[in-house]
């Protein structure tokens, strides 16, 4: 067969566009040049192996001969394909189970030598990886017996494991991605729900920043107590490793000079002072900052979404548009026109197509095994009457729907609040979070890429280098064999919990049912206005008109404000002390200020819920009567604000129905 040269520029060329892609995605979440070397390669290869699946597989299926003998569109040989999938499989099998894993705890521990480190990283995924050797040592087991001892079986083994855990995850994350990537377009299409939106999201992301910057001080008070003993006792032993801790701290030196400390909530410092304990406060020193770095980041842009979003509606009036933050590019009529015109109806077309992508795949997973013929995916790749995909079109439809499917899991991953001190933050992500991105990437997009092949006809499916080199070792076992007609069926799950809110309703019944919930708290919008208004006014910035006078109510919001520091900023500066709630009684008169005028639109029956239930919480109760829905005294079977938590009768702990793994 002749060399294809086009094709081998185009693929070649596909792949510098991907490395430089992945480069610019790495750029905007980590600093390239303060980062090791050893980090950015292996999570540089998780990213960009994945991503050239996208590519491979339109080509793949391509490649095969047409009629004439030549295949069409974009192909290369069989030999170049063998060699492509090898490289992708082994290289992503090998950062997601093994590399990635050990790097991330790696640069996590809080030792000072690269062999504690180590160490550390070998002892954390020591049982992990003992999970996995005792289950694949079971199959080997059983395949020895089932089909004697060889090589092959070993490898389809291994290769069917991996496939089959990584198609559960990938199911369920895709599933619920289908629903909530076209939900999240439409919904911020208008500027009005997007502003509620964040107002809503505004009490909830000002309390993670208090809480991590309480949890920060405490370390940092730690290590202020350290830093005054490091001339005396087993201190003095440690104290070019407490410089070092002292460094990661904002603490001023003249709190360190005047041995001023302050009363630590997390433990005192022990009298004896040993590598194991300095290693345990460097690590949660590191990840406490990380974690106030996010949460600080998150209520920075939640702040300038709103001021943008407030901005585009009080435009209306007089049609012209300027941001606090925009430069001269374009003039404030035709940024008014373009942001209240035209991108709301860019958004409803592109909400209206990718729920058209949605429907498709969720149509073609569940019709796939049964009723192959109508499977819209295929119809898009392969017309009803040919065997094989001979036309370029059919490879971009190809290359689109892996997209798709890739871009929906990982979006679920990105929105799920189980993943502990896990995020990806503008420039300062934590590096052990890069790692374990970077991780599910790689360990979803291959599952992915051979679920969608599943779609197509089994004489096209057969006939691809990327079945012979995964396809057959999988379909050799009987874990893997059938395994990808059905379980797919299992998508419905996440797509109804998804679409009809039934995480919301968990969480009401059990306390812990919002993992993957996205809808907001209606109750929570007038707070969260009031408290973002409060903010922008105390920094001088533009006010959202909200008409509020300063009244003894808002005294219950006042808080040290050094806790908050723009993001551009590398080291944050710490409250002195963590801030007051307000009881949700006297939030509500505080927010009762905003009048009816200030009603969120909506039906006539939302509307007169609210009203009820604000003439209610306003009407003064008796002492003997208890009060379930808004303040009061605390109940004994309720949280501090009075909310009934149903959590207790299950005999579970009052939680915020959120399961951290």
């Amino acid at each position: 067969m002749a060399v294809p040269v086009g094709s081998s520029i185009f693929y070649a060329s596909s792949l510098v566009v991907i490395a430089l892609l992945v480069l610019l995605l790495l750029r905007y979440y980590l600093p390239l040049r303060t980062t090791p070397a050893y980090i950015l390669v292996p999570v540089f290869l998780a990213v960009a192996l994945p991503a050239n699946l996208i590519i491979l597989v339109p080509i793949d299926l391509a490649s095969n001969p047409a009629d004439n003998g030549r295949p069409h569109g974009i192909w290369l040989p069989d030999r170049a394909l063998l060699v492509a999938w090898r490289i992708s499989y082994w290289l992503t099998f090998a950062l997601t189970w093994l590399l990635l894993p050990i790097i991330g705890e790696y640069v996590d521990s809080g030792d000072r030598e690269p062999k504690d480190k180590l160490l550390y990283s070998l002892r954390s995924n020591g049982r992990y990886h003992l999970t996995v050797i005792g289950a694949g040592i079971l199959g080997a087991v059983y395949f020895i017996i089932a089909e004697g001892f060889n090589f092959v079986s070993l490898k389809a083994l291994v290769m069917a494991l991996a496939y089959a855990w990584g198609l559960i995850l990938a199911i369920y994350l895709m599933g619920h991605g289908l629903v909530a990537v076209p939900r999240r377009v439409m919904r911020d299409a208008d500027t009005g729900r997007r502003l509620k939106k964040l107002q809503s999201q505004a009490p909830k992301a000002y309390e993670n920043l208090m809480d991590a910057s309480d949890e920060l001080q405490s370390y940092e008070q730690q290590v202020d107590q350290l830093k005054q003993r490091q001339h005396g006792g087993t201190a003095k032993n440690y104290s070019e490793w407490i410089n070092e801790l002292t460094d990661l701290t904002s603490i001023p030196e003249s709190r360190i000079s005047i041995g001023a400390t302050l009363p630590t909530s997390r433990g005192a410092v022990p009298q004896v002072i040993t590598p194991r304990y300095l290693a345990d406060l460097t690590r949660k020193l590191k990840r406490a900052r990380h974690r106030q770095l996010r949460y600080d980041a998150e209520w920075q842009d939640l702040l300038t979404s709103v001021i943008r979003a407030q901005a585009i509606l009080d435009a209306k009036p007089s049609g012209r548009l300027v941001f606090p933050d925009s430069r001269g590019y374009i003039s404030p009529i035709i940024r008014f026109h373009l942001h209240t015109n035209v991108l709301p109806v860019v958004s409803y077309i592109g909400a209206g197509i990718l729920s058209l992508a949605s429907v498709s795949i969720i149509w073609s997973e569940l019709t796939k095994y049964f009723i192959p013929g109508i499977s819209l995916v295929r119809v898009t790749i392969i017309p009803t009457s040919a065997e094989r995909v001979s036309f370029f079109p059919s490879q971009i439809f190809a290359a689109f729907w892996i997209t798709y499917m890739c871009v929906c899991a990982l979006y679920s991953i990105t929105v799920l609040p189980i993943w502990g001190n896990r995020a990806l933050v503008y420039r300062t992500t934590y590096l052990e979070s890069a790692t374990w991105y970077s991780g599910q990437v790689a360990k979803l997009t291959v599952p992915l890429a051979y679920n969608f092949l599943t779609f197509l006809p089994k004489s096209v499916r057969t006939n691809t280098m990327f079945y012979r080199f995964l396809g057959e070792l999988v379909d050799l076992t009987p874990l893997g064999r059938n395994f990808d007609g059905f379980f797919p069926i299992l998508l419905l799950i996440p797509v109804l919990a998804a679409l009809f809110g039934l995480y919301g309703r968990i969480q009401k019944a059990f306390g812990f049912g919002d993992w993957l919930s996205e809808d907001d708290e209606q109750d929570q919008w007038r707070e969260g206005k009031v408290l973002i208004d409060r903010e922008l006014r105390e920094r001088g910035s533009h006010r959202l008109g909200l008409g509020l006078t300063d009244s003894p109510s808002r005294g219950s919001f006042d808080t040290d404000r050094r806790a908050l520091l723009p993001a551009a900023s590398n080291r944050t500066p710490i409250a002195s002390s963590r801030p007051t709630r307000p009881a949700r009684s006297e939030r509500t008169r505080l927010v009762s200020a905003l009048g009816d005028e200030e009603e969120p639109e909506g039906n006539f029956f939302g509307n007169f819920a609210h009203r009820v239930r604000n003439t209610i919480d306003s009407v003064e109760r008796p002492g003997w009567l208890p009060d379930f829905t808004s303040g009061g005294r605390r109940q004994a079977s309720g949280d501090e604000d009075g909310n009934w938590d149903w959590g207790r009768v299950f005999g579970g702990r009052q939680t915020e129905g959120r399961v951290r793994l």
